[in-house]
This record gives C-alpha cells, sequence and structure tokens, in this order.
C-alpha cells in the first residue's frame, strides 16, 4: 500500500463517505485552518451535468498556452488520486497532499466532516501555498451546498449543460437540478451559461438575475460552432475563427465554447492564437479516448489478426449517453465498423436512460461490473440494456467480454468501453 493511499484510508475511517450536501461544516472546517479559500488566486467555478471537466480541460489548455500558471480542482480522478488537485500546472505530490489532509483532520477532529469535503479543504490548503494566475474549480455535485462553493466572488461561475442525474440529491426535474447549478452565481459575476435545454436555461437565466449575476449565455450573447474544420466562436465583441478540439465528439465543440466565453466574460487579454492552440491541445482521460496500447489492445490485435479500434468513455448518465452515441454514429458515417459496447455502470445510475441512445447504433452490449463495491451487477445492467432494445448478455471480466466480442467472421469492430468513469479508470490503470 501506498503512503498516499494509507493517509486516503486512514481519512476514510475517520469521515464517512456519504453525500450529505451542507456547507456550514466546510465553512467551519475552514475557518479553523485560516480560510485558505480566500488566499486562491482569481477562479474559474465551473458546474454542469456534463462537460464540466472538459470545459475546464479547455480553459487550462488555452490559459497555459497563454503562458498562465494554473491550479485545478477536479473529481473523480481515474488512476491516481493526485489527479484531483494540480498545482501550477503539476499534480499535488504524495508528501504535499497528506500533509495538506492531515491538517484538515486535525483540525476538524471528531466533526463529522465528509470525505469529499476533507479532500476540498485539503485543495484549498494546497492551492494557498502555491503561487498561480488562476484556479479551475469543478463542482463535486450540483452547486449550491457543494463544498466548493465557498467563494465569495469568483471572477466567473460557468454552467455546462444540464441533465437529470443525482435526482435522489438535486431534484427530479430539469428546473430543480438547474436551480441547483445556478447556486454558485453571485452578485456582479459573469454567470456564463452553455448549451441548455429550454427548460435549464429559464432556470439559469433566472437565477442569475434574481441574484444580480451577469448572465452571458450560449444563443443569446454567444455561440460557437464547428464549421469547414474550424471551430467558431462569436459574441458582440466579434468572431474568432480557432483550431477545433481534439478531443473527439461534436459536444467538445460545445465545451470548448464555453471555455472561450468564459475567458471573454473574465476580460482577460489573451490572444487568439494562444485561444486556438489551446482548444487543439487540451486532452481529458477518459472521455471518448482512443486506446492504443496496454493488455486489451494486445488481446484484441491477438483475435482479430490486425490493430483493433477501442475508445474508452466514462460518460454514465442519459445526456452523456446521447452525445457519446452521437459521436459513434458519425465515427460509423466516416468510416463504418459494426459498434459494440463493453460497459458497465454504478448501481445508482439510470442505465436503460443511457443505452436507449444507441438503439440502431451498437451491435450488442456486453456487459461486466467496475471494480467498485458500489457498481451494479453486470447481469442488471445487462438487463437494462436488453429493455433499452440492445442485444446484451454479461461476462465476468473485462477480459472475456474483449473476447466476445472479438470472435467473429466479419468486419472488425470498434468497441467502445463506457458507462463508468470507475470502469474508466480500471481500464487505464492498465492499458494507458
Amino acid at each position: 500500500m501506498t503512503d498516499i493511499q494509507a493517509a486516503l484510508d486512514r481519512i476514510a475511517q475517520r469521515r464517512p463517505r456519504i453525500i450529505d450536501l451542507s456547507l456550514d461544516r466546510v465553512y467551519a472546517a475552514l475557518s479553523r485552518l485560516g480560510d485558505p479559500h480566500r488566499a486562491a488566486p482569481p477562479v474559474f467555478h465551473v458546474a454542469g451535468t456534463n462537460g464540466k471537466g472538459s470545459t475546464i480541460a479547455f480553459l487550462r489548455a488555452m490559459l497555459e498556452a497563454a503562458g498562465k500558471s494554473v491550479h485545478v480542482y477536479t473529481s473523480p480522478h481515474l488512476v491516481r488520486f493526485n489527479e484531483r488537485i494540480v498545482l501550477a500546472g503539476a499534480e499535488i505530490d504524495d508528501d504535499e497532499l497528506i500533509d495538506a489532509l492531515n491538517a484538515v483532520d486535525r483540525a476538524v477532529g471528531d466533526e463529522k466532516l465528509t470525505y469529499f469535503e476533507t479532500v476540498t479543504c485539503a485543495a484549498f490548503i494546497a492551492f494557498a501555498q502555491t503561487s498561480a494566475d488562476y484556479l479551475l474549480l469543478e463542482v463535486g455535485l450540483g452547486g449550491r451546498l457543494d463544498a466548493t462553493n465557498v467563494l465569495d466572488k469568483p471572477l466567473v461561475a460557468a454552467v455546462a449543460p444540464v441533465d437529470r442525474d443525482h435526482e435522489k440529491f438535486l431534484g427530479n426535474t430539469i428546473g430543480a437540478i438547474a436551480a441547483e447549478k445556478a447556486g454558485i452565481f453571485r452578485e456582479g459575476v459573469p454567470a456564463v451559461i452553455g448549451r441548455q435545454n429550454a427548460d435549464a436555461m429559464a432556470v439559469l437565466l433566472q437565477h442569475a438575475e434574481e441574484c444580480g449575476a451577469v448572465p452571458y449565455a450560449m444563443g443569446r450573447d454567444w455561440d460557437a460552432y464547428l464549421e469547414r474544420g474550424r471551430l467558431v466562436f462569436q459574441d458582440e465583441a466579434g468572431l474568432l475563427d480557432l483550431d477545433p478540439p481534439r478531443l473527439p465528439g461534436a459536444h467538445q465543440a460545445d465545451n470548448a465554447g464555453l471555455a472561450v466565453a468564459a475567458l471573454r466574460a473574465a476580460n482577460i487579454d489573451i490572444e487568439q492564437n494562444a485561444m486556438s492552440r489551446g482548444v487543439a491541445a487540451a486532452v481529458w482521460p477518459g472521455r471518448l479516448q482512443r486506446l492504443t496500447r496496454g493488455p486489451l489492445i494486445d488481446l484484441a490485435a491477438g483475435l482479430l489478426n490486425e490493430a483493433p479500434e477501442i475508445w474508452l468513455d466514462g460518460g454514465h448518465n442519459p445526456h452523456a449517453g446521447r452525445a457519446v452515441a452521437a459521436a459513434m454514429a458519425d465515427m460509423e458515417a466516416r468510416a463504418p465498423r459494426p459498434l459494440l459496447l463493453i460497459a458497465g455502470m454504478q448501481a445508482n445510475k439510470d442505465a436503460r436512460g443511457y443505452f436507449v441512445n444507441f438503439e440502431g447504433v451498437a451491435h450488442r452490449a456486453l456487459i461486466v461490473a467496475a471494480d467498485q463495491k458500489d457498481a451494479a451487477a453486470a447481469e442488471d445492467v445487462a438487463a437494462a440494456a436488453t429493455a433499452a432494445g440492445l442485444d446484451a448478455a454479461a461476462f465476468d471480466t473485462l477480459d472475456d467480454a474483449v473476447r466476445a466480442a472479438c470472435a467473429t467472421d466479419g468486419a472488425a469492430p470498434r468497441l467502445l468501453i463506457c458507462g463508468s468513469l470507475y470502469l474508466a479508470g480500471d481500464v487505464l490503470r492498465d492499458n494507458a
């Protein structure tokens, strides 16, 4: 066991891993720690159901292309816990993370700060101790009562697409969920709103107006779209002609556009060339990532007698399913191959709502379970995929599913490993 894992295990023994949305505990803990969040550099605070991590990846790449130093806080991690906290461009080292976690644990004593709240407070300690030009802060869950929502006045509050997820905590309508996301808006702060359905947009604009934020909404105040192989961004200040995202999927143009809009709203002087280079350079592992090496590639190559095409995506709700299915359909139109899903999901996710997007796109779904205690049984997920109209079957291991997918006399398939960030992390741990 590594030192960092031992420290995390000690924290987990004292801190519940439950979701208990509240800010009182966090404010009290930060106060005892000397309010490190008040020493953070200017903050881009980003919420949303899907796309917030990609938006932060684009923001980071553009700011770094312009020579800025950037802190980043995201969750969950895929392979290493340290991925969650980036200090001036580099993942936090083990000793620094352990010291910050222990400092929080000592400060709060036996009070019931949750695990995520503990990690968030530790991140603020680390950010305060290392200088940077900006902090990119991803909301963990919701917004209004999320542990990150302790800033008096961020530089920008941005909301990526809102859809159904975590309904037990955020509400069972798009409007209710959007209202929770809008809780990060602040008086006098730009409220940058990405592509939304009509219900979410109406709620977000209403909340921005009520709290005195400055709304800057896609489709009303700005737009972004792909045209002739370029990313075009337009607002009242003019038009930007940028390199397209390297991240696959038409939805990434929206996420890149939201990042550009956030920079414009913050009134940061960044040359168009730096924006363009950043959009093209941004990477975000586990989101329509093509695997190029590792044991799974070797296994599939041996079975197919040719180079396999294996994609990995951790999206896990219906909105993510729509985006990924559309990207797969676009790949099929450009380079036809039968698409086979190798999927696993957490027990609290809408598996049927996710899989229904792949009807007519995927030929088959081969279901496995991620190596996590809250993973749904493969048989249950297979039943949900069958109910969504797919030919589905459960398998004991990922290798078994790959073997079944590659047992074909026809054209070599396109494999998409999907449905869970935890499953994506398992794959990357062994195949990156």
